[in-house]
């Protein structure tokens, strides 16, 4: 029987940029190759995303040496520009990513449904390393 008591799990970052910025750079799949990847031995060379309800989403992601890869992907459920991204993985878990701004800081949290493979530090940590490099990557970027 299946369980459908998943655990959620939060995460969370402020990027010193204006909500808009933070915004385009999240979404924008020029952007989101350079910073989705939770440590330095992994990229995504491909991403598309088609940022509506309804659209889909798909973001390659691989081991640099080229021993290992997945597509990480799903459909957004509801689109609020600036404000709040849901969508649903591939695997059927849900995700919300909210973005609260104020001129110069924008406050990013993601609330995940735990998948049942990997211990839930694990994925905590790897979600957070992703989201750690994306608030790296904007203020580099619009230093």
């Amino acid at each position: 029987m299946e369980n459908n008591n998943k655990q959620n799990i939060t995460i969370d970052t402020t990027v010193n940029a204006p909500v808009e910025k933070v915004w385009e750079y999240f979404t924008k799949p020029e952007h989101i190759i350079k910073w989705n990847a939770a440590s330095d031995d992994w990229h995504t060379p491909k991403a598309e995303n088609d940022l509506k309800p309804g659209g889909k989403f798909s973001f390659r992601m691989e081991a640099k040496d080229g021993s290992f890869g997945f597509d990480f992907g799903g459909v957004y459920d509801a689109v609020e520009t600036n404000k709040k991204i849901e969508y649903t993985l591939g695997d059927g878990r849900k995700v919300t990513t909210t973005f609260s701004g104020s001129s110069n800081a924008t406050h990013i949290t993601e609330v995940f449904e735990a998948e049942d493979t990997n211990p839930i530090e694990m994925q905590k940590g790897g979600w957070q390393a992703i989201l750690d490099n994306f608030k790296k990557y904007t203020e580099n970027e619009l230093r």
